[in-house]
C-alpha cells in the first residue's frame, strides 16, 4: 500500500469539488493524465476506490468522503503552519490601548480607530472609557498607552500633550423650545431655564465652564448618564449643556444652539508618555484623530448654520 501525499490529496480535493478530472487538471495546471495518475496513487494508499467514474464526471465514494474530510483538516493545519511562520517573521501584532472620555467616544475616537484600522489592519486597539483625570493617571502608570481627555490644568512631568481640537459647548433644547433654531444664544437668555446637569454644583459641571457668577442656574434634575440627560431634554423637562463632540449622537427631537460666551468651549487633547511619543502606531493614531476632529468640526459648523 502506498502513502498519502499532499499533492495527491490536493488533486483528490479539486476533483471532488468540480466532479471532473479534466476540470481539476485545468484548475491545477496539470495534464489530465497527471491528475488520473495522482488519483490512482491515492486510491492505492486508501486500498479502495475514492471516486465513482460516471458518464458525466466523477463523484466521491464513501471512502473518498472519508479521505476528503481528513484532507481538509490537513490543509487547514498546513495553512495554520504558514501563518505561524509568517507571524514568526512579522512579530506580534501592534497594540495601542486607548482611553477616552464618554463624549469623545460618540464619534471622534471611533472614526479615528476606523481610519487607523485601514492603515494597520492587524493592530489591536483595546478601549477604555472613563473620566479625564482617571485616564490621565492610567497613562502615567502605564495602564493605557494614550488617552483623549479634557486639557488638564497642570501637565504632569513626563507627559506629552497634543492638542486635538477646541470643542464648543452647546445648549441642548427640546425641538419646540422658543430658542430652538437660533444659531447662538447669550447666557442671560438662559437665566430662567431648568437645567439638567451631572451634579448640583455648577462649577463641577459643564455649566461652570461659562457661568460668570452673575446668576445661579436652577438645576432641576441631576443625571450623569448622557442617555438620561437627553431623554429628559427631549421630554421637555429642561435643557442641558453638551460638547460639540456629542453632536453626531444627538437624537431627533433635540435642538442644539451654540452658547455665545468666550469660555463656552473646552480643549480636547491626546496625552501619552514622552518616551513613547515617536512610536509609529501612536503617530498614526494622532493623525487619524486630527483628521476626524477636522471632519467633525466642519459637520458641526454646517449643522449650526
Amino acid at each position: 500500500m502506498g502513502e498519502f501525499t499532499v499533492l495527491g490529496l490536493r488533486v483528490v480535493r479539486e476533483a471532488a469539488r468540480h466532479g471532473s478530472f479534466s476540470t481539476a487538471a485545468d484548475r491545477l495546471g496539470y495534464t489530465q493524465s497527471a491528475v488520473s495518475r495522482q488519483v490512482g496513487l491515492m486510491e492505492q494508499a486508501a486500498g479502495r476506490p475514492l471516486f465513482e467514474r460516471l458518464a458525466r464526471g466523477v463523484q466521491p465514494t464513501a471512502a473518498g468522503r472519508v479521505v476528503l474530510r481528513h484532507a481538509e483538516a490537513i490543509f487547514g493545519q498546513l495553512d495554520a503552519a504558514r501563518q505561524d511562520l509568517y507571524d514568526l517573521d512579522a512579530g506580534p501584532p501592534a497594540k495601542l490601548a486607548v482611553g477616552a472620555f464618554s463624549t469623545a467616544m460618540a464619534a471622534l475616537v471611533p472614526r479615528a480607530i476606523a481610519d487607523l484600522a485601514t492603515r494597520q489592519p492587524h493592530a489591536r486597539i483595546p478601549l477604555r472609557e472613563g473620566l479625564s483625570p482617571r485616564l490621565l493617571t492610567a497613562v502615567i502608570r502605564g495602564r493605557i498607552d494614550v488617552a483623549v481627555v479634557n486639557r488638564p490644568q497642570v501637565v504632569p512631568v513626563g507627559i506629552d500633550m497634543i492638542p486635538i481640537l477646541d470643542d464648543p459647548l452647546l445648549v441642548a433644547l427640546p425641538s419646540g423650545h422658543i430658542l430652538a433654531g437660533r444659531r447662538s444664544v447669550a447666557p442671560p437668555e438662559l437665566v430662567h431655564e431648568s437645567w439638567i446637569a451631572a451634579g448640583t454644583e455648577p462649577g463641577s459641571t459643564l455649566l461652570g465652564a461659562w457661568s460668570d457668577g452673575s446668576w445661579q442656574p436652577h438645576i432641576a434634575f441631576v443625571a450623569r448618564d448622557w442617555v438620561a440627560k437627553l431623554g429628559l431634554v427631549a421630554a421637555g423637562a429642561g435643557v442641558t449643556v453638551v460638547p460639540g463632540l456629542a453632536a453626531p449622537a444627538i437624537p431627533s427631537g433635540i435642538a442644539l444652539v451654540r452658547i455665545d460666551h468666550p469660555a463656552a468651549h473646552r480643549t480636547t487633547v491626546l496625552v501619552q508618555r514622552e518616551e513613547t511619543a515617536d512610536e509609529p502606531l501612536r503617530r498614526q493614531f494622532t493623525e487619524a484623530l486630527r483628521e476626524a476632529a477636522d471632519d467633525l468640526s466642519a459637520e458641526l459648523r454646517n449643522q449650526l448654520r
